[in-house]
């Protein structure tokens, strides 16, 4: 079983596996326990409303908070078949599921309390919090992710993408330049819709005088007020 005990001790290795550093982890983690812990208090693991005091009980495989986040965050960067997932924590895939869908309620909580979430609204970016920080220089990019393979043939057809084999899903993210910062991510939609379609539908709006750096994947989009090369 994967442990954060066991992983720590391996710094290079620990942010293979979940894209944070070990002080990163550390900063997170406090805030996570303390969302965890509201909502345990209301619901269970599966999301059932709770009829007697959290902790009671069978202590699972995912007893220490630090495992709790550590197994999301393992999810989250290398998106794994959920019985993969389950063997690495030795957990069955029921339970893995169970899991996955509790934590990410918690991490995605914690994460907007921590400020550290971008901009969800296309149309409300330029007056966003998460620009003003941020220098005018910003680059747009479609990202793609692979997905398991939906059982109904016409989702099939939606999510697959014949230029990477693959079904995927998408979202376009506009980055600061200069920190690699995430401002804006965009809804997610099938991998089949191009990145231009895609950033027409988010109907982004930018702050006067920016600069969008983009690929040719957008070739033809040219919003107002906003410097596109």
């Amino acid at each position: 079983m994967i442990t954060y005990e066991q992983l720590k001790t391996k710094p290079k290795d620990f942010l293979r596996v979940t894209g944070f550093a070990l002080d990163e982890f550390a900063y997170l983690l406090s805030a996570f326990e303390q969302v965890y812990r509201e909502q345990s208090a209301q619901v269970t693991v599966e999301g059932q409303p709770r009829q007697r005091q959290a902790g009671g009980g069978v202590k699972g495989k995912l007893a220490r908070i630090e495992n709790k986040l550590l197994f999301i965050l393992v999810y989250e960067k290398t998106y794994p078949l959920q019985t993969l997932q389950g063997l690495s924590f030795e957990l069955s895939q029921p339970q893995t599921n169970a899991w996955i869908q509790r934590l990410l309620a918690v991490l995605q909580e914690t994460l907007k309390r921590l400020g550290l979430t971008p901009e969800r609204e296309g149309q409300a970016f330029a007056t966003s919090a998460v620009f003003q920080a941020c220098a005018a220089a910003l680059v747009l990019d479609g990202t793609e992710r692979r997905r398991q393979r939906p059982q109904d043939g016409e989702l099939q057809g939606e999510h697959y993408r014949g230029k990477k084999k693959a079904h995927t899903d998408k979202n376009v993210l506009i980055v600061d330049e200069q920190t690699g910062e995430v401002l804006y991510r965009s809804a997610t939609e099938v991998g089949k819709i191009h990145d231009k379609k895609l950033a027409d539908k988010a109907q982004i709006t930018y702050p006067n005088a920016a600069t969008v750096a983009k690929d040719t994947g957008f070739q033809g989009y040219e919003p107002p007020l906003v410097l596109a090369f």
